[in-house]
């Protein structure tokens, strides 16, 4: 329902992930804010969403979901987290602030029906 995440939850969708993600869990989202959309490449994320790039944009969002329910308190530094297509996510605090493989935490804790939705300021593009 956060206008902030319009663009996460369209490409959840368009990549197929909502059916992942309506499974028991529970699961953790990083999910990055609208305005990390506009720094993608070299696909674009309007491209990203056509059917022939599925493959790509459910590459990229997996990048941001952890099964298990990671509250801010739970996140320790230099702590490593497994995404649910099995890349690796370090966690580094600093000044309290809390970052995701350099993605900034912006909003935290938000209770969803199976798990917990953070919001960061970056897509991570992990290879």
């Amino acid at each position: 329902a956060d206008r902030n995440l319009f663009l996460m939850a369209k490409g959840l969708k368009a990549a197929g992930l909502e059916e992942v993600l309506n499974e028991p869990g529970p699961y953790t989202i990083l999910a990055p804010v609208n305005l990390a959309f506009s720094n993608l490449h070299p696909l674009d994320f309007e491209a990203c969403l056509k059917h022939e790039n599925y493959k790509h944009l459910s590459n990229m969002l997996s990048n941001h979901i952890i099964k298990g329910k990671k509250m801010l308190k739970d996140f320790k530094d230099g702590q490593k987290l497994a995404t649910i297509n099995g890349k690796e996510i370090s966690v580094s605090i600093k000044n309290d602030e809390v970052r995701f493989n350099g993605s900034k935490l912006l909003s935290r804790d938000r209770q969803g029906s199976n798990g917990v939705i953070h919001s960061v300021d970056a897509i991570n593009t992990l290879l």
